[in-house]
């Protein structure tokens, strides 16, 4: 079966670029919607599922709504999402979230308008599409940022332990001033992660310092030794940062992040991750939800993947 991204790659776009011209969520350039239409008259990527859902009861399709502005590493997570449900016989609806409560409530009813069998979300801050969904008894699962509630499938990374273990090679590596940039403020992610970071600095015996924890990195020069960076939304600048100031990462500064980038080797001195499995995550919501669908009396599961810490040389290592 031809795959949405077997069409972008064809047409030289995104798979969201793809899933916008199949589904008319937004505007796309003439030029370029052009060009996945001839992508997907050749590969015969096609399929009524409207008409194929007054027949089955179900369109064989599932929503994910999702921010993809602020979140370039969501690419490889709606990739494995996509591929787990094409080899299931489902196509995949996108729709961006923009990363703000309001726009993720009219995606979520987008999608509901396009009578998916199924929704995959990644809830903002104060979610309204969330408790619309448990009301309406939509199949729902969340993706990677968890709520505490456990009445909802969701599936996400270990954020708690694993940041607590970032902090705790640091210590072990002799730093006692151990700063953390943390991520965006109001997400569960970014909570998760700072919990994580007063939890190491205890196993470590080091004292909880408000002081030294910052949304960026340039309060923190010169009061601490080792920095911990939440997440790869505050990684670049970070890194900028540290260059404006002439600071050595490695060597002036240690430095451990939340989240696997594509280009931390490529960096010098190589980036030590705490590396999300982001393929896992993607495709064990997609289990996640079709089991919800075949069988909506079962009890929710809440599954948390473990990170792989990839040690390289920003940490002072060598």
């Amino acid at each position: 079966m031809v795959t949405m991204r077997e069409v972008a790659s064809l047409a030289g776009v995104s798979i969201t670029t793809v899933s916008h011209v199949i589904n008319e969520t937004r505007p796309v350039a003439p030029g370029t919607r052009e060009r996945v239409l001839e992508a997907i008259e050749e590969t015969g990527y096609t399929g009524d599922a409207i008409a194929r859902s007054l027949v089955t009861g179900g369109t064989k399709s599932l929503g994910l709504a999702v921010s993809l502005v602020s979140h370039p590493y969501f690419a490889e997570l709606i990739a494995a999402i996509e591929g787990e449900a094409t080899r299931s016989g489902y196509s995949l609806v996108l729709i961006d979230t923009r990363g703000d409560a309001e726009s993720e409530q009219a995606a979520v009813r987008m999608l509901r308008s396009r009578r998916v069998d199924g929704v995959l979300l990644t809830p903002t801050s104060g979610s309204a599409a969330l408790p619309e969904l448990r009301r309406l008894d939509v199949p729902t699962v969340l993706v990677d940022r968890l709520t505490v509630a456990q009445d909802t499938d969701q599936v996400g990374p270990e954020n708690v332990q694993a940041t607590s273990t970032l902090v705790r090679h640091l210590a072990e590596l002799g730093h006692r001033r151990i700063g953390l940039v943390s991520g965006t403020p109001g997400l569960a992610t970014t909570d998760e992660r700072v919990l994580g970071y007063r939890l190491g600095l205890g196993r470590a015996g080091l004292a909880w310092d408000e002081s030294i924890v910052a949304p960026a990195l340039d309060p923190l020069l010169g009061r601490v030794t080792a920095v911990v960076v939440g997440g790869h939304q505050v990684l670049v600048e970070v890194l900028r940062t540290a260059r404006a100031h002439g600071v050595r990462i490695g060597s002036d500064l240690a430095l451990v992040t939340y989240d696997e980038v594509e280009w931390a080797e490529l960096v010098d001195p190589p980036l030590t991750t705490m590396a999300q499995p982001v393929e896992e995550i993607g495709r064990t919501a997609v289990r996640l939800l079709l089991d919800r669908i075949g069988d909506p009396s079962r009890p929710p599961e809440t599954i948390r993947l473990p990170p792989t810490l990839l040690h390289r040389r920003s940490c002072g290592c060598h």
